[in-house]
This record gives structure tokens, sequence and C-alpha cells, in this order.
């Protein structure tokens, strides 16, 4: 598992003691790298607390905040295990789902399962003007992509291990459209890719630390991929 993590000092030890113990009743083997992404607090202090407390967590550091795509990209250098999680540090979305995440893709023969807010069964408790911009984009990126998904920025994600090998060699994003990039990619190469429902308790807004500058560039990254990936056919390797 993989937990990126900006500006969460006051909780981050107590997010992972919790995902730890989540982890531990399901009885499998299991590693935790928390990438502290150039934090202003003391969020990689408490991540490196939490790596002395519990065997398997491992805490790295990116000095400056490059953005959760790359900090995900760097945690993933760390990893060992035959499949990857992606989880927010915020615990907006609990660990305990990452379950039934497992059960989907053995039933759907899946590479890759995503949360995702648009699903029937999803139950959400998050500010309107969110749901407003998540539609709003999914609307956007279906148009441009196709993609037979309905969401692609829920911070839960479970990837076989050589999906991610194959595809975050190209990834370009650093910020907010990395969950694009690399889900029309794993679409793009053939990955199978399926949806889970999710149960989203809203902590402390992450959207009230984004603003318009950050919601352009989210748009701007998007063009960029459409632009690499239907005129460079840079992600084919012809340039």
């Amino acid at each position: 598992m993989i937990m990126p993590a900006h500006d969460e000092g006051g909780q981050i030890y107590k997010n992972i003691e919790e995902t730890v113990r989540t982890f531990e009743e399901f009885g499998c083997d299991f590693e935790i790298i928390v990438v502290d992404d150039g934090s202003r607090d003391n969020t990689y202090n408490e991540a490196q607390r939490a790596s002395r407390s519990f065997k398997n967590i491992t805490a790295v550091q990116n000095k400056e905040n490059y953005g959760k795509g790359r900090a995900l990209k760097k945690g993933f250098r760390y990893t060992k295990g035959e499949y990857v999680v992606f989880l927010d540090s915020d615990m907006d979305l609990h660990p305990v789902q990452i379950e039934t995440f497992f059960d989907i893709m053995r039933l759907d023969n899946a590479d890759v399962v995503i949360g995702s807010k648009r699903h029937p069964n999803s139950k959400l408790e998050y500010p309107a003007h969110r749901r407003v911009v998540s539609a709003v984009y999914f609307f956007f990126v279906k148009i441009l992509f196709g993609m037979p998904i309905r969401d692609t920025q829920t911070g839960l994600k479970l990837f076989k291990r050589q999906v991610l090998e194959r595809v975050f060699p190209k990834i370009l994003v650093k910020k907010f459209a990395y969950d694009l990039e690399l889900l029309v990619l794993a679409h793009h190469f053939g990955y199978r890719i399926a949806e889970a429902p999710v149960v989203i308790k809203f902590q402390r807004g992450q959207w009230s630390r984004i603003g318009f500058r950050a919601i352009l560039d989210t748009w701007l990254d998007t063009a960029a991929i459409w632009y690499r990936m239907y005129i460079l056919r840079y992600y084919d390797g012809q340039i």
C-alpha cells in the first residue's frame, strides 16, 4: 500500500495505525509505504514514528511538494508486493474497503480495480460543489477518452504489479490529473479495469485547499494527455 501525504501531521500516525490494524485483521502479508510530499509540518516525523512502531511501515520523503503523481511513483520503487494499493492518507476512504476490491478483482479477472463515486452502491458524504466539479470533469473525460469507467479521481485503487511496472515509466503528470493518465494508459495497453463501490466520509476538505489554479492545471494536464495520446502518439513511442 502506498499512502501519499501532504501536511497531515496532526492525523497521519493514527491513520497509519488504523490501516495497520485493518490489514492485520485481514490476516494477509502487507507493507505500507508512506510518502511525505514536501509537507510544511511534522508529517514526515510522524510517519517515521509509525515506522518505528510497526515493522511493516516505510517512510520516505520528497523535500519539496512535487505532487501526488510523483509521490506515488516514488513510493512504488519501495514496494515488493504482487498487488499495489493506492490509499489517500486523510482517511476519507477507510482501508477496510480494499477487501471488496480484491473480491472484484478475482470475480471480474481484472488487472485494476478503482473506487468509483458514480457506482450505484457508493455512499458519499462530501460537499455538493465537489460533486458538481467531479461530474463535469467526468463528462469531458468520457468525451475525450471514451473509457468504459465512470470515475478516475477516487483515491482508493488496486493494481496488479505488472500494470504499474508498464505504465509508470510513461506517466508525465505529477499532480491532480495523474489518475487519468494512469488509467488511460492501463486501458490503452489492454488491461482490464473494474469499478468498486466506495464509502466516502469527508474529513476536512481537500478541495478547500485546491484553488482555481489547481483546477486550471488539471484541465491543462488533461488536454496534454489527450494530445500525447492521439496526436504525438507518445505512449506508443511514436514521436
